[in-house]
C-alpha cells in the first residue's frame, strides 16, 4: 500500500530528479552492477523506465566465465561474493541485450572492465558507437580478479591513467567506480576528477573472507571475496562524506542500501544518486517501496526538490560540542 503523506504536497509537486554531469535522472535510484544482471532479467518484475538508471553486469571485450562455485556466501548483515566478473562480453551485449533495454526505456550505465588500459578503451569505443548507452562506469575496483580492475584502482597513477585514456575515446559520461580497499579514498576521487571523470561511484565491495571451521577450508573457491550489504553501510557513508569534501564531482553512493532512510543518509552525506545491489536479491520489489518512502520524507519535511539534500549534513552542533568540551 502507498504511504499516506502528512504534508499537503502531492506526488506531482515533488521533484525527485538528479543530475550527473550532462545526465538528468528521473530519481536517484540506480540498480547496481553485478546485482541486476543486464537489466532485462528483471524487466517483468520492475518497470526499468521508473528507475533512475540500470548499471549492467561488468563487461570485458570478450566473454568471461568467472570463478567456479561456491562463489557466494551469506555473512552476518551481508554477503561475500567472488563471481569473478562473469559476463557475455561487450559485442554480445550490444547485439543481444542493449536493444531490449532501449525498448524498455532504461537509462543504461554500462560497467566496463579490462586487464589493460587498451582493453578499457576498446570496450568504451564499442559502446560509444551504439545508441542507448547513457554512461560508462569504469570498474577499477573489483577485488575478485588478479589482473586489471583493482590493480588500477589501488594506484593513484593507475586511476589517472585509465580514466584519462577512456575519457579521450568516448563522448559518454565516464564514472570510475572506486575501491574502499585503500587508505584514503578521497585522494582517488581527486585523481579521477583531475583525469576528466564526470562523476565517481563508491564504494565497491570490501575485501573479506569466510572459513568453514569444520573443514578448515575457505568457503569461497577464490579464498577471498567482496563483502557487501548492510554491514558496510556506515563505512561507505563515511567515505562518501570524505569524498564530498575533496571533490566537486557528483558522487554515486552505494553500500548496504535497503530503505528510503538509507538513500537519504547517503544523499545528506554528499551523494547525488545511489546504487542498490545486495538488497535487490532479498526483495526485487523494493524500488517502489523506497521511492514511496522518499516521497513521504519529502512531504513530512516540506522538501520540493530532492537534489537539495545532497551534501546537506549539519555538523555545526558536533563542532560546538567538541570545542566546549
Amino acid at each position: 500500500m502507498p504511504l499516506e503523506f502528512s504534508g499537503t504536497r502531492s506526488h506531482t509537486d515533488m521533484n525527485l530528479s538528479v543530475s550527473i554531469g550532462s545526465l538528468t535522472l528521473a530519481n536517484p535510484l540506480i540498480a547496481a552492477s553485478g546485482c541486476f544482471g543486464y537489466g532485462v532479467e528483471y524487466a517483468d518484475v520492475v518497470d526499468l523506465s521508473t528507475l533512475g538508471g540500470v548499471a549492467v553486469e561488468g563487461l570485458f571485450l570478450s566473454e568471461r566465465e568467472g570463478h567456479p562455485p561456491p562463489r557466494i556466501v551469506e555473512t552476518p548483515a551481508g554477503m561475500l561474493n567472488a563471481i569473478g566478473l562473469q559476463g557475455i562480453g561487450v559485442h554480445r551485449f550490444v547485439r543481444e541485450k542493449l536493444p531490449e533495454l532501449r525498448d524498455r526505456r532504461a537509462v543504461v550505465f554500462v560497467n566496463i572492465c579490462g586487464t589493460t588500459i587498451d582493453e578499457y578503451c576498446e570496450v568504451a569505443r564499442v559502446l560509444s558507437d551504439h545508441e542507448g548507452v547513457a554512461a560508462i562506469e569504469l570498474n577499477i575496483s573489483c577485488p575478485n580478479i588478479k589482473q586489471g580492475g583493482i590493480t588500477f584502482g589501488c594506484s593513484l597513477t593507475g586511476t589517472r591513467d585509465v580514466v584519462s585514456a577512456v575519457r579521450k575515446v568516448t563522448p559518454l559520461p565516464v564514472i570510475p567506480k572506486l575501491t574502499p580497499n585503500v587508505t584514503d579514498v578521497a585522494s582517488f576521487a581527486r585523481a579521477a576528477e583531475e583525469a576528466g571523470a564526470d562523476a565517481v561511484s563508491l564504494v565497491n565491495t570490501f575485501l573479506a573472507m569466510a572459513i568453514d571451521v569444520h573443514t578448515r577450508r575457505p568457503k569461497l573457491t577464490n579464498i577471498v571475496g567482496g563483502l557487501s550489504g548492510p554491514a558496510i553501510r556506515p563505512i561507505a557513508i563515511r567515505m562518501v562524506y570524505e569524498c564530498r569534501q575533496a571533490v566537486k564531482l557528483p558522487i554515486i553512493g552505494m553500500g548496504g542500501i535497503a530503505t528510503a532512510d538509507d538513500v537519504l543518509e547517503f544523499m545528506i552525506a554528499g551523494a547525488t544518486a545511489v546504487q542498490i545491489g545486495t538488497a535487490n536479491f532479498v526483495d526485487p520489489f523494493l524500488w517502489r517501496k523506497i521511492l514511496d518512502g522518499i516521497r513521504g520524507y519529502m512531504a513530512d519535511h516540506h522538501i520540493d526538490m530532492l537534489s537539495t539534500l545532497t551534501g546537506s549534513l549539519d555538523t555545526s552542533r558536533q563542532a560546538t560540542a567538541w570545542i566546549s568540551s
